[in-house]
């Protein structure tokens, strides 16, 4: 099974082959992605190994959600061997996230 992962909005997009499925994850991301992805494969009558490979979007997007979204797929396909795609189609080792523009840091306040 080939699974399509966007998470560079709060509205996560998880496809499932040629099921698409939208979860509003707003600050729920980092705790609620493994779930929302896990439930929908068991809708889908399959389980994590069944998955094939992974495709991604890195962006540009949230920083948090785009941070999140490629320690997650880049874990997953660690773990099960599978092979992980660039939304552009490009196979690569690991994702690195595309913010689209450099990193704000605040100086500390102390």
């Amino acid at each position: 099974m080939k699974m399509y992962l966007d998470t560079s909005t709060p509205t996560c997009i998880l496809k499932l082959d040629d099921k698409e499925y939208a979860w509003e994850s707003g600050k729920e991301l980092a705790e609620g992605l493994h779930a929302f992805i896990r439930d929908k494969l068991v809708e889908n009558g399959a389980d994590w190994k069944d998955l094939t490979e992974i495709t991604y979007f890195a962006g540009p997007g949230s920083f948090t959600g785009l941070r999140i979204g490629a320690a997650v797929v880049n874990t997953l396909a660690d773990q099960l061997d599978i092979p992980l795609y660039t939304d552009k189609g490009e196979k690569v080792p690991v994702i690195m996230p595309n913010y689209g523009r450099p990193a704000r840091i605040t100086p500390p306040r102390k």
